[in-house]
């Protein structure tokens, strides 16, 4: 089951990617590559598979990436906590 991705998650996320796209999308490259490399694969994959832009469809690729491991990761904390 993916964590829930709350309207917190979505604003953090999208003020880090939309501060500066084209960087954060060739840090993402990087990041996913050494993360995931077959995740990255794919998305390459895909984004040269297509009439779209490519870029275009890797971006979307690596927002939803990082939007479930943003919701993971607070799903994660929220399980942990402890008063």
């Amino acid at each position: 089951m993916l964590p829930v991705i709350t309207e917190d998650i979505a604003t953090t996320a999208f003020a880090e990617i939309f501060e500066d796209m084209p960087a954060w999308r060739k840090k993402m490259i990087h990041y996913i590559k050494e993360e995931n490399p077959e995740v990255n694969t794919a998305i390459i994959e895909a984004a040269n598979k297509t009439s779209l832009d490519p870029k275009a469809v890797a971006l979307g690729a690596y927002m939803v990436y990082l939007l479930i491991e943003m919701a993971a990761n607070d799903s994660d904390a929220i399980m942990k906590y402890t008063e």
